[in-house]
């Protein structure tokens, strides 16, 4: 069973530079898309995150980024923000160091943000320090497993609404696996915490 939070371990690490959550006094959610850019899911992501005015942050791959650089272009100019999730999509943990942090410096020469979040959420010590000086490494407080076939859309909505709350990062997919319970569940999402006085704001913008 994959677990919606992340393993408690994480938080023992540098927490200005790897990021679960970052509670505030605003009701602020922090919501997050990996592995775009793609055109059968990022844009139709973009028209529900307008739908109700949310601004978010997109983990992009960086060989979608070089075959879309007009979707990744419209991330921005939707007013979206914008990190680094390796130019692979590489596994941390059967990855090199060295050329871990080669692939995310090839995905820095096409997105340029301090923000980075390693696929999978799997980083070595190693890789970590590495990259601390240069990125704030951020991975999740809220995983909605919209990617995982044997979460059913009304399980994955659950997922958010039950761990979500004030400072959360959520994440969500903008992939192919994900496209069925992403369809269902962010637009339910969005109306829920909006009505609630939630507002959705970019990593590089924190309340």
């Amino acid at each position: 069973m994959i677990s919606v939070t992340p393993p408690f371990f994480y938080r023992w690490l540098s927490p200005e530079h790897l990021v679960c959550d970052l509670p505030g006094p605003e009701k602020v959610i922090y919501l997050t898309f990996d592995d775009g850019p793609i055109p059968e899911v990022t844009p139709g992501v973009l028209s529900i995150l307008g739908e109700y005015g949310a601004a978010a942050t997109f983990f992009v791959v960086g060989d979608n980024v070089r075959k879309y650089p007009g979707i990744f272009e419209q991330i921005l100019l939707s007013g979206h923000a914008a990190g680094n999730h390796t130019y692979h999509h590489l596994n941390g943990w059967i990855t090199a160091p060295g050329a871990y942090a080669d692939d995310v410096m090839r995905c820095s020469s096409l997105v340029k943000s301090s923000l980075f979040r390693p696929p999978y959420g799997r980083i070595t010590p190693s890789q970590f320090f590495l990259l601390r000086k240069d990125y704030r490494i951020i991975l999740w407080s809220v995983l909605s497993c919209d990617f995982d076939r044997r979460t059913s859309p009304p399980q994955c909505l659950q997922n958010t609404l039950d761990h979500t709350h004030n400072g959360s990062i959520v994440v969500f997919h903008d992939n192919i696996k994900a496209i069925v319970n992403l369809q269902y569940a962010l637009p339910k999402f969005l109306e829920h915490f909006s009505k609630l006085g939630y507002r959705f704001a970019r990593l590089d913008d924190p309340a």
